[in-house]
């Protein structure tokens, strides 16, 4: 079922949702598993990735997965884990968007919120920037987004807000976007990658296994086939996924190589919020595979 036909307004959407909030997680994951994969969710026996990752929302509860899904508060565990030095320098943290002094920041910075996918801005000139146009939407996706959009138990209780950090910029190449290089950690054993490249304007990600051998998989997003080559970085980015990811029995890790240089983005635990559909389909159960969720306790 394609329910963004059905209601193409997203904000309409995350209001339904909203009005949904009462409903229990378990029968609302059921729910939304049917409307966006067309599928029976089955958490008694899960075989697909998709399905284990619904039983991963419902039953285990680690607090320190929403001290690392909080975009912020993650920098302490990075600090901890001994990789302060791949960290991002931040220029501020705020609760309201109108708390930002624009007149300190420097001309190229990034704002993104502390709780949820695609809200950053990117700005590469501040003398072009819209600030109040900024600042109201930063606002309102501080308000937005159910929490429980997803039924995604780590982030219910992480507190919104806005931090800012530097731009990085790649000097080899002229491009604005970055390539971002996530690995799909099971137990902390990093298993796969994929790259998205070119976000913003034509966005392509392609999996890989980690001797880089491509991997002929879609997912939301077609790949691009086996045209990018291996980073130089690989084998510290599969180090350090390695080692940031041994705490929890699933999540993902995303880092960048940048300037021969490798960088955090942030730690993911609900890969495509588990409603994803691969192609091809067999994919989704060579993921399931990994992903022990019969050994969980929590």
């Amino acid at each position: 079922m394609n329910y963004k036909k059905l209601i193409p307004n997203q904000e309409i959407r995350f209001k339904i949702l909203g009005l949904l909030d009462f409903l229990p997680d378990k029968f609302m994951i059921k729910i939304q598993y049917w409307i966006k994969t067309g599928r029976i969710l089955n958490l008694e026996n899960p075989k697909r990735f998709t399905e284990k990752l619904q039983w991963y929302k419902l039953y285990y509860r680690d607090p320190l997965m929403t001290q690392c899904a909080d975009k912020h508060n993650v920098r302490q565990f990075i600090i901890e884990k001994g990789y302060e030095n791949i960290l991002i320098p931040q220029y501020g943290v705020y609760d309201n968007a109108n708390d930002i002094d624009f007149d300190n920041l420097p001309s190229e910075f990034v704002l993104k919120t502390t709780n949820a996918s695609k809200t950053n801005i990117l700005c590469h000139d501040k003398s072009t920037l819209n600030i109040e146009e900024t600042i109201n939407t930063l606002n309102q996706w501080l308000v937005d987004r159910p929490v429980k959009m997803g039924r995604e138990w780590a982030y219910y209780d992480i507190k919104p807000k806005i931090i800012c950090e530097k731009l990085i910029k790649d000097k080899t190449n002229n491009k604005k976007e970055l390539s971002d290089y996530k690995f799909i950690c099971f137990n902390g054993e990093a298993k796969y990658v994929w790259i998205d490249i070119d976000r913003y304007s034509n966005h392509k990600r392609n999996f890989y296994d980690l001797e880089w051998n491509f991997l002929d998989v879609d997912s939301d997003i077609p790949n691009c086939g086996d045209i990018i080559p291996k980073p130089g970085g690989l084998e510290r980015m599969i180090q350090v996924a390695t080692d940031l990811s041994k705490d929890f029995p699933h999540v993902r890790v995303d880092l960048y190589w940048v300037n021969e240089e490798v960088y955090f983005g942030e730690l993911t635990f609900y890969l495509l919020s588990g409603y994803e559909e691969f192609k091809p389909d067999q994919f989704d159960f060579i993921l399931g595979e990994q992903f022990k969720v019969d050994k969980m306790k929590y």
